[in-house]
């Protein structure tokens, strides 16, 4: 009696979690599931896009001021203090 026992509930667990496993992958089929997979692959782009930008846009100020030091258009063009000073 106890091993019946011991199996029917093993069965009804099993079961239970098959049928919850089933369900949320079911969900996600669905249109609502969709549309929340979309929104959320849709924010990651997004954020990704942004990320790439703010790279591009790091990087590119970086060489415009390496550039800039190397051509000597920084305002700078290789003067010392001392050459500006009255003689």
């Amino acid at each position: 009696m106890m091993r019946r026992l011991f199996w029917l509930a093993m069965g009804v667990t099993i079961g239970a979690l098959v049928v919850r496993k089933l369900s949320r992958k079911a969900e996600q089929f669905t249109p609502s599931g969709i549309t929340r997979s979309l929104s959320e692959s849709t924010g990651r782009l997004v954020e990704s896009v942004r990320e790439f930008v703010d790279d591009a846009r790091a990087a590119s100020t970086a060489r415009e001021i390496e550039l800039k030091e190397s051509s000597g258009l920084d305002g700078d063009l290789g003067a010392r203090p001392e050459d500006f000073q009255a003689r």
